[in-house]
């Protein structure tokens, strides 16, 4: 009996390699990939798109597993939406991932690729890697588009730098709506939301982008809306989405704002923050350039767009120094940035403050809003931000708290069980670090 899972899977491997051997000594040589499925064929279970659904819906906890590569992904129109996640594990990594992306063999599995090429092969090596309940999906990518079933993708406005069009919130406030994802050459760096405020004067802008070009759509699509001039741009903190595209602005006659602490943070990281941009966006980092912003405030700032009051707030320690609110009081509606989150988990940063960010959120619910514009996702309401940002940073406090209490060490911090929220995107990504730095924040509080 295997004493470990990595012990597990390297002898699966080996019997895999061992059984192959002999097929090949007994059958010459196989002179192509189909010759591979059609040895591995009745050991799988293949599904078509009718069974797909059924099965999603009878079971929210099936996670699929995407084996194309990126490239594909982004030229297909992204990944299947369904489940509780859907992992892209390209196909060479198979062996290497699968165990940090779902470490639970027993978890209910779905493969596929685009033309049931790949997926049969993996679906064969997961099951020989220990997985007990692993379907192939036969049909592919383009069978579940074609069936209009969600999909995931990685850039829904082509032609635009916009990973989306702007939607409407209420009168006069619109949101374009960004991948809830890390930023990527895809995306064109447009991974957070880009708000705008039209009064009857002029109009408000909140973040000013990823990068020049970014910008530049965004104010197309506010030309579309409306004539009136862009006067004023807020800066929901000093993160290179939100800042890095305000020399457009400024290029075109707005001024920017930003709290005292998000102009500190683009004074001492931007250049660094730039150059990332730079690396991953390439040709679409075009006419970026590092600026600073016009006005700076340390706790609000007045504006009128032309008998519309319009608050810029900072209600309190949060997500990363400055972070800033928009407030709308005559309408109840808050632009709330990285302090609510609710359809992707939410990141902490080593200057993050989850106790004064538990604090603050007492602030908000003062001000009894009743539309919340989060920082990442669609605009929802306070019940929703609360269970999936307060109540996630109260767990995960009261988890790490017991931790310490008890002489545990960060080691322990990470076996916390985050399955509650794994469904969120960028749950992969995210988790293992928030346990990391929560743990070490409260070691010295």
């Amino acid at each position: 009996m295997c004493r470990s899972k990595l012990k597990c899977v390297l002898v699966s491997l080996a019997l895999v390699t061992i059984a192959m051997a002999k097929v090949i000594q007994a059958q010459d040589t196989l002179t192509n990939g189909q010759d591979w499925i059609k040895i591995i064929e009745p050991e799988i279970t293949n599904i078509n798109t009718d069974e797909l659904i059924d099965l999603v819906s009878r079971n929210s906890k099936i996670e699929l597993i995407d084996v194309r590569t990126a490239n594909e992904i982004a030229h297909a129109g992204g990944m299947i939406r369904a489940g509780r996640r859907t992992h892209n594990v390209n196909r060479g990594w198979l062996e290497f991932q699968m165990q940090d992306r779902v470490p639970d063999l027993t978890t209910t599995l779905v493969v596929y690729c685009g033309t049931n090429q790949r997926s049969p092969l993996a679906a064969a090596t997961l099951q020989k890697m220990g997985y007990s309940k692993v379907y192939n999906y036969a049909d592919g990518f383009p069978a579940w588009v074609e069936a209009r079933q969600s999909v995931r993708s990685s850039d829904e406005l082509v032609g635009s730098m916009l990973y989306r069009k702007p939607i409407q919130v209420q009168q006069g406030v619109w949101s374009a709506i960004g991948a809830t994802a890390p930023a990527t050459y895809e995306n064109s760096g447009h991974n957070n939301n880009l708000s705008f405020v039209v009064g009857a004067e002029s109009v408000l802008v909140v973040n000013a982008g990823d990068n020049y070009l970014l910008a530049k759509s965004l104010h197309d699509e506010i030309r579309q809306i409306t004539d009136l001039p862009v006067r004023y741009v807020v800066l929901e903190n000093g993160q290179g989405h939100a800042m890095l595209g305000m020399n457009y602005w400024q290029q075109n006659g707005a001024k920017v704002i930003a709290q005292v602490d998000t102009a500190a943070v683009i004074e001492e990281r931007g250049e660094a923050v730039l150059q990332r941009m730079r690396t991953r966006n390439r040709d679409k980092s075009m006419g970026t350039e590092l600026s600073q912003p016009d006005i700076t405030f340390d706790d609000s700032y007045q504006i009128d767009l032309g008998g519309l009051a319009v608050e810029v707030l900072r209600l309190g320690p949060s997500h990363s120094r400055g972070d800033t609110q928009v407030w709308l009081p005559e309408m109840k509606l808050m632009i709330a940035g990285d302090m609510a989150f609710h359809e992707r988990l939410l990141p902490v940063f080593d200057d993050s403050d989850t106790g004064g960010w538990i604090e603050t959120w007492k602030s908000v619910e003062a001000l009894q809003p009743e539309v919340i514009v989060p920082g990442h996702g669609h605009p929802t309401t306070m019940d929703v931000v609360k269970k999936w940002t307060i109540d996630y940073l109260q767990y995960m406090r009261s988890e790490i708290g017991e931790i310490l209490d008890n002489g545990g060490s960060l080691i322990d911090a990470y076996k916390i069980d985050q399955s509650a929220y794994s469904h969120l995107d960028t749950f992969d990504e995210l988790s293992g670090l928030n346990a990391d730095r929560i743990y070490r924040a409260m070691e010295f509080e």
